[in-house]
């Protein structure tokens, strides 16, 4: 983002999220209150995903906690937690953090 800031990357360069997840930022992505630091138009809206054994080689994307406790039970080890920030309107995207679950416990990876 500071690069874009800069004049050292164009908005095309930085707002490059594929199709997919915009489209699951429109449909089953959480709404925040945060400003896209891009466009400052829209808001940012939150996209989670899970990977791990027992779940499709591409990750499965999680509508909320209820739904991603039921993926965690039924997957065959760890799941790991992707969140992403997707703007629905200019399509910057950013990786917001990871987890892993483990059970019932959560530990931070970024």
């Amino acid at each position: 983002m500071r690069s874009f800031q800069k004049g050292r990357l164009s908005r095309l360069d930085v707002c490059d999220a594929h199709p997919e997840l915009v489209r699951a930022a429109r449909g089953v992505g959480e709404a925040t209150t945060e400003r896209c630091p891009i466009c400052e138009s829209a808001d940012v809206v939150l996209v989670s995903y899970a990977f791990g054994p027992g779940l499709p080689p591409s990750g499965r994307c999680v509508t909320g906690e209820p739904e991603l406790r039921r993926v965690a039970r039924s997957a065959a080890g760890d799941v790991a937690c992707y969140v992403v920030e997707v703007c629905p309107d200019c399509r910057w995207n950013h990786l917001a953090h990871t987890y892993v679950l483990t059970g019932r416990r959560r530990r931070a990876q970024a």
